[in-house]
């Protein structure tokens, strides 16, 4: 008998080494370990585990430093050097009680068994485990075993611990048990399904929670319609359910999307008088939740806490999300603090739904405030959520904000989008802030994240700003990046063309567009013929009409509101009304924007009569007038010197509830000043900051030439003084009226610092600024002035008109120097000007007025 000099602390290395491996199962003492708990200490064992007893050779009798072996199992091991199957099972049988030195054996037998087949040891050996109540231990050594190549297949292997069980003579099922959870845990789920089938047919059950374990393998396997032909015949055969079984069957439905059938299962369950646990209740209502159906959600959630239950923070979520997709933000908050007094914190994914519904309530302070609670509570923001805040704030026009939170972002490490990115960009157009939105632009560019949509928008607001040739350069800039221009991106380049009047270049285009297989739509039909009223070519516009119709396209509001205004831009008004009777016989239904096109075209045309006709069919199509329809009838009326019916006209306004706005109060501010009534200028100027409106330098120009038409220019300083320190522009007209008053009451000095400022601010004087600074300084004496602006005139190649040589000819004349005044009237003719009946009194009877 050959003996072992390794020692037990040795095994385990020299087991690596060793090439003979059984033919049906290996088990390595490195990765075994059927039981962590030890055995009752035996006196020849001191401290040894099961992962220890396990030979690499036929064992010695030597005592080794960890021990010694049972006389009983050295005496057996010496005995024999190949033991046959029948002395295995012996010998395994006669140690049942024991299964620490069954093991032992049954390792030993294993590794040196030859070519014995050892699935009966192997059953007999689980057998002993679950006798011992060592069910882990079992499930380890069949997890083991299953692992080999030639494990066995799960049919065999009930039918042999049937057999076996019999022979260990015990009636303990749980062995059945174990196979099923191993295999279910091994993702050998067909194999578990025919064990299972296989145990049934031989009225053997296995507990509830290993039918669990199978089936939760099935559905994780996504094999749900196996799980429920399982689940069914369960149900048929009689095997109770609990709580866990449903709660997976109702995951299966709704992992294949079908929330019936969820539900269906709880309410199969619930009429069989189950008792729901927490977890359940939470998968219910989960699956309520995705049906969008927030009322049952909310009235399961209160079932669930009257039970003594608490929502996990996944449940109270969904219901906060479902409340949030109805539009029901009250039931979304006080679900929120519902959840925060039952002590459930608020996660990410709660805080940033209801963050969006802030936002989709136009609420964005709101979810500012959320979004400072999250973070001081611990929560870090994700990229949704900022995603989610900073659209919200464009669409609330604070782009401002918007900006800060993308800044914020990169801060903290996140890679915005280039739907975020794009946000920002269109926030910043809007407000037309364009060097914000360039640099955005460009670093987007840069690092590769502006796609068309990033160049479609700026194309196009370029575009609505006439800054044709920058919005070409861009267009340019995206080819070169290898994109390619869509529909919308032509549309823009197109609106700008016609915007500016260059139909050529527009027309170009389309049919730069058909070549390359893009169909224009009816946008880009509708801004060609916009584009062809506004330079006044109206047949044109009517043609391009025409081919839209010939290929099939089919005008939209857009385009008949289109052709209404541009025929009253045009100042054919009556064709507009007769046009709209048309379009609205084609189904067109107009809107209070059709209907002020043609009010406005008839007050511009002087036909108020037509334009209150138009006003009274305008209310039987049961369309009310906006701001804009009384701001056109009062800016009529006044042009007629009936500021009274203006006045009535902003009564009815005011009657119906709308609020002058500002072009509204323009009109009147500029009537009353016409009529030298500043009183009530004034009252209207101060009324307009009252209702919080900003004043334009229209009103500010009415008010300042009104004042100068009085001469009483300390008002007219006092505003433009205003003016300045609110930033509000001063354009030519102001500039204009300011030098002429200052002029005119004497003030030179001060309308040269006027002058001065603004050529230094580039306002360009025009032909009228002339006229008022020559005939100014002509008045005070100013000749040697008067000519420098003259010279200047020349030097810009601007022509002088009549009114100019007048003032200078009247100056001269006055001054004695009738040889210039004589000089000038001979340049006035050589420059193909006409004099007039005032050159004449000037030259011929002394009239100097």
């Amino acid at each position: 008998m050959r003996r072992c000099s390794l020692t037990l602390s040795s095994f385990s290395l020299c087991l690596h080494h060793s090439s003979k491996k059984p033919k049906y199962f290996y088990l390595s003492t490195s990765s075994f370990h059927p039981d962590h708990d030890k055995l009752p200490n035996d006196s020849n064992f001191p401290e040894t585990t099961f992962s220890e007893i396990v030979f690499t050779e036929k064992p010695t009798t030597e005592r080794s430093s960890r021990g010694q072996f049972p006389p009983s199992l050295t005496q057996i091991f010496q005995k024999e050097k190949y033991p046959t199957q029948d002395h295995i099972i012996e010998i395994l049988l006669n140690n049942q009680h024991d299964p620490k030195y069954a093991l032992g054996y049954f390792l030993w037998a294993d590794k040196w068994g030859g070519n014995i087949k050892t699935i009966d040891s192997l059953c007999i050996m689980l057998h002993i485990f679950i006798q011992s109540g060592k069910l882990s231990s079992a499930e380890r050594l069949l997890k083991k075993s299953l692992s080999g190549s030639s494990s066995p297949n799960a049919s065999v292997l009930v039918d042999r611990l049937i057999k076996t069980l019999k022979i260990c003579g015990s009636d303990n099922h749980r062995v059945f048990d174990c196979v099923l959870n191993v295999f279910a845990r091994a993702g050998l789920v067909g194999e578990a399904v025919v064990g299972f089938n296989r145990m049934i047919t031989s009225g053997i059950f296995p507990c509830v929670k290993s039918r669990n374990i199978l089936l939760t393998a099935l559905v994780r396997a996504n094999k749900i319609e196996k799980a429920q032909d399982l689940y069914r015949e369960m149900q048929a055969r009689g095997m109770d359910c609990n709580c866990s079984t449903l709660d997976i069957m109702m995951h299966g439905s709704l992992k294949k999307g079908n929330l019936d059938e969820a539900e269906d299962y709880f309410w199969d369950m619930k009429g069989r008088g189950l008792k729901f646990d927490a977890v359940l209740y939470n998968t219910v209502i989960q699956s309520i939740c995705k049906k969008q159906d927030s009322k049952r959600a909310c009235e399961f959630l209160k079932e669930m806490k009257d039970l003594g239950f608490v929502p996990s923070d996944i449940t109270y979520t969904s219901v906060i999300g479902a409340c949030m997709k109805q539009g029901n933000m009250m039931e979304a908050l006080r679900i929120k603090d519902e959840m925060i007094s039952d002590g459930v914190p608020l996660n990410l994914v709660a805080t940033t739904s209801l963050i969006k519904l802030y936002c989709t309530q136009g609420d964005v302070n709101g979810a500012l405030v959320l979004l400072s609670k999250m973070t001081k509570s611990g929560i870090a923001p994700s990229g949704v959520t900022y995603a989610i805040l900073i659209e919200g704030c464009c669409r609330n026009r604070n782009v401002e904000k918007a900006y800060e939170l993308y800044k914020e972002m990169k801060e903290m490490g996140m890679s915005p989008n280039v739907f975020t990115v794009n946000s920002i960009i269109r926030g910043f157009l809007e407000k037309k802030r364009w060097e914000e939105s360039f640099k955005l632009f460009d670093e987007a560019a840069d690092s590769g994240l502006a796609n068309i949509f990033t160049y479609n928008n700026l194309i196009y607001w370029l575009s609505t700003e006439s800054r044709v040739t920058e919005a070409r350069n861009l267009w340019d800039k995206m080819l070169n990046k290898g994109l390619i221009p869509t529909v919308v991106s032509y549309n823009g380049l197109i609106l700008g063309h016609c915007k500016q009047g260059n139909m050529d270049a527009a027309s170009i285009l389309v049919t730069e567009m058909s070549e390359k297989g893009i169909k224009p739509n009816v946008i880009t039909y509708t801004s060609m013929i916009d584009g062809y009223f506004k330079k006044g070519e109206v047949d044109q516009a009517f043609n391009v009409h025409g081919q839209m119709l010939g290929l099939g396209i089919v005008p939209n509001d857009f385009t008949f509101n289109t052709i209404i205004n541009g025929l009253c831009k045009a100042g054919q008004t009556f064709e507009a009304s007769k046009m709209l009777k048309k379009f609205i016989e084609e189904g067109f239904i107009p809107i209070c924007m059709t209907y002020n096109s043609i009010i406005d075209g008839f007050i511009k045309e002087g036909s108020m009569k037509l334009a209150l006709a138009t006003f009274h069919q305008m209310h039987q199509s049961g369309v009310s007038p906006n701001v804009v329809t009384y701001t056109s009838f009062i800016d009529g009326y006044i042009k007629n010197n009936s500021i009274n019916l203006a006045l009535e006209m902003r009564n009815e306004m005011r009657s119906k509830g709308l609020q002058l706005d500002v072009a509204a109060y323009n009109a009147l501010i500029d009537g009353f000043c016409k009529k030298r009534n500043m009183q009530c200028a004034r009252e209207l100027f101060d009324e307009l900051f009252k209702v919080g409106l900003t004043p334009s330098s229209a009103i500010y120009n009415s008010l300042i030439g009104g004042y100068r038409n009085q001469n009483n220019m300390e008002e007219a300083f006092e505003l433009h003084k205003h003016m300045c320190e609110e930033g509000i522009r001063c354009d030519l007209p102001t500039y204009t009226t300011l030098i002429d008053g200052s002029l005119k009451v004497g003030n030179i000095v001060f309308a040269a610092e006027l002058y001065t400022e603004m050529l230094a601010k580039g306002v360009v004087p025009d032909i009228i600024t002339y006229t008022v600074l020559i005939n100014g300084l002509c008045h005070e004496g100013q000749l040697k002035n008067a000519h420098n602006v003259l010279d200047e005139m020349n030097g810009k190649n601007m022509s002088p008109n009549v009114l100019i040589y007048n003032a200078l000819i009247a100056g001269y004349f006055r001054a004695g120097n009738m040889q210039e005044a004589f000089r000038l009237h001979d340049e006035m003719l050589d420059r193909g000007l006409e004099p007039d009946e005032a050159t004449y009194d000037i030259l011929v009877n002394g009239k100097f007025e």
